[in-house]
């Protein structure tokens, strides 16, 4: 920065002009980048909502074949055909908690230093927390993990384009 001359109201009014003509000329051209993106969106969308389609249905009876054979995934329970991983996975564990008011005073009698990681400030029981305590503990609180079972699983095993499509696929069957 130049401190020798003298700068001048209407000089940083030059200075405020071109920078604004600079930020509007960027403006214009990250529009027309974003108008371009959209473009090719809405001519790309079509297909890709077909193709979400036929695989969404393929899924589907990929799935139902799995379920009608189970015997056929004792050991091993998965097996991998074409990149996709197929078979049986343990679900995960879910905390159940029927009443949580009484969840969070047993909590508090049997925890109590605890309480304040175990219980959320809405008094609701800290699922998260309270999944690290054993079983033995989770009895003495009136609470249980309830076993899914066994779940069908179907995973991509190879490329970030295949996270896209599963996402695409999931928005799909959570659409029917």
């Amino acid at each position: 920065m130049n401190t020798s001359k003298k700068i001048s109201l209407a000089t940083i009014e030059a200075a405020a002009k071109k920078h604004a003509d600079n930020r509007d000329a960027l403006k214009q051209i990250v529009q027309a980048l974003n108008d371009q993106i959209a473009a090719i969106k809405r001519v790309a969308l079509p297909d890709i909502k077909r193709a979400v389609a036929r695989a969404a249905e393929s899924e589907h009876q990929l799935r139902a074949d799995i379920a009608a054979a189970p015997d056929l995934f004792v050991q091993p329970r998965t097996v991998i055909f074409h990149g996709l991983k197929c078979g049986y996975e343990k679900g995960k564990l879910k905390l159940v908690c029927p009443d949580p008011d009484q969840a969070c005073d047993l909590i508090r009698k049997h925890f109590p230093d605890l309480a304040e990681t175990l219980i959320v400030t809405k008094l609701s029981p800290n699922k998260k927390a309270l999944a690290e305590l054993g079983p033995k503990d989770l009895k003495r609180l009136g609470l249980s993990l309830e076993d899914p079972g066994d779940q069908i699983v179907i995973r991509a095993v190879d490329s970030d384009v295949d996270k896209i499509v599963t996402a695409l696929l999931a928005d799909a069957a959570a659409d029917n």
